[in-house]
């Protein structure tokens, strides 16, 4: 049976019941209830300032701050008793603060909206989920960084097109997604310092017209600056697109680094082997050992992703000020921190338990994947690069002809493609030397990756600071 209206915070000018099937889908309580903790934050923070214009007398503030106690009390227990008419967070509080220290509870809504209550738990919540979101994201950095700094000289073949490329080493390749991360924690560091302004005290759309003081609501919740516009603070939802957005960025370079962690654990390659703790079988093929921690997590982009172009369609069409299709931000917002969280530890875990196969790593390094190396010998003997280039290639052509490696062609058949080649082409076969030529910063010499790596540290102190 519907709820009389007169049980609802806006039911005074309602006669009848709602539909049933409209209750449901007008209510937000089911999820929103997550908001519960903030919610009550912000109405002691809201009791202060009603008791500083003259509203609320000191007894009267003291009964409120005391039932918000009991109630906060009772949602970390979990015994707090939703009923059938909380519309939503907003409303089953009040509703409960009433029942705990009477009609004086009425008072505490004066001059407030749920437009702008809402708003405000919302960016109290993401403040706190963003701070916990980095500090998992900055140890995921920071495992990618110490690992590289260990297994500094672990050479693999480098890849592009998915095809092999260069030698690199395999500090190069943790960077490259370390870096990456790191880009992620600098934009979430943007998006909570967006989020940071109070939108609490802008009442329905027009202000507040009992001169609430919001530089103490201000001080009270911890936010750096106040809106300045009321109509555009209850509407605006800016800060969580923003981080909706840097959240799909994050689970794209996720997915990135967890592709190529699948395919480096595949017997083909052979790179590299999962932890059981981070692995699952098959129900029907006892040898199988599946990367379903990788999968999981590159799955989550699209589900993400989801969620952003999901809110972007529903802000697209809509007129100024509050309306009721907000309510979708929520669900949103509190199923991408779930998944963020979840993946960014089960990627730690992933990164610090794995093992690499250096053998294999080494072994899969092919003669071929020095042709640039060939190129670049001639570059310093005068050569321009496009001619050199040509020269490499017609070396490769001949090496696929006669059935060999390129390292297998006699000085002569070198010389016979350019007179350039001397005796000393020799040393151009080597992987380690093919590495170490790349000292310019950002390369993979040893020299420029231990550079990278001090940079990374560095970076992240600061990051950790800001978080």
């Amino acid at each position: 049976m519907a709820a009389a209206e007169g049980s609802k915070l806006w039911g005074g000018r309602f006669s009848g019941s709602t539909d049933p099937i409209m209750e449901m889908l007008n209510a937000s309580i089911s999820y929103d209830q997550r908001l519960a903790e903030v919610d009550i934050q912000g109405s002691m923070a809201y009791a202060k300032a009603l008791e500083k214009s003259g509203i609320l007398s000191n007894a009267e503030l003291e009964k409120i701050l005391g039932g918000l106690e009991k109630i906060s009390e009772e949602w970390s227990k979990g015994v707090f008793a939703v009923i059938q008419t909380d519309e939503d967070i907003h409303t089953a509080n009040e509703r409960r603060l009433k029942e705990l220290i009477g009609d004086v509870a009425g008072k505490l809504h004066t001059g407030r909206s749920r437009n702008d209550q809402v708003v405000t738990d919302l960016k109290l919540f993401m403040k706190n989920s963003l701070s916990i979101i980095s500090t998992h994201l900055l140890r995921l950095t920071e495992t990618l960084v110490e690992r590289a700094a260990i297994e500094i000289d672990v050479i693999l073949p480098g890849y592009t097109h998915l095809q092999k490329a260069q030698p690199i080493r395999w500090s190069q390749f943790l960077l490259s997604h370390a870096v990456a991360l790191t880009r992620d924690s600098e934009r979430l560091g943007e998006v909570k310092r967006r989020i940071n302004v109070l939108p609490l005290g802008s009442g329905a759309l027009a202000g507040n017209a009992l001169g609430i003081d919001r530089e103490l609501l201000c001080s009270e919740l911890d936010f750096a600056s106040i809106s300045l516009n009321s109509m555009d603070a209850v509407s605006e939802r800016d800060f969580v697109v923003e981080f909706l957005s840097a959240a799909t960025l994050l689970m794209i370079h996720l997915s990135k680094m967890a592709e190529d962690l699948i395919i480096y654990s595949t017997s083909e390659f052979g790179f590299l082997t999962l932890s059981d703790a981070y692995s699952t079988g098959s129900s029907l093929m006892p040898q199988k050992k599946n990367p379903d921690s990788l999968e999981l997590i590159r799955s989550k982009a699209g589900r993400v992703f989801g969620r952003l172009a999901a809110i972007l369609m529903v802000l697209k069409g809509l007129p100024s000020t509050y309306n009721k299709d907000l309510q979708e931000d929520k669900e949103a917002v509190f199923d991408v921190v779930d998944t963020l969280n979840a993946v960014l530890q089960v990627a730690t875990g992933v990164i610090s338990t794995l093992k690499i196969n250096k053998e294999s790593m080494e072994t899969a390094l092919s003669p071929e994947m020095l042709a640039t190396d060939l190129a670049l010998y001639l570059v310093r003997k005068g050569m321009p690069f496009r001619q050199a280039h040509v020269a490499s290639g017609k070396a490769v052509q001949l090496a696929e002809t006669k059935g060999i490696t390129i390292n297998k062609l006699s000085l002569e058949e070198l010389q016979n493609i350019s007179p350039l080649f001397g005796s000393d082409v020799a040393q151009v076969f080597s992987v380690l030397s093919s590495v170490e030529q790349y000292t310019a910063a950002g390369g993979t010499a040893k020299s420029s990756v231990s550079a990278q790596i001090e940079q990374l540290r560095e970076l992240l102190k600061r990051l950790k600071e800001q978080a």
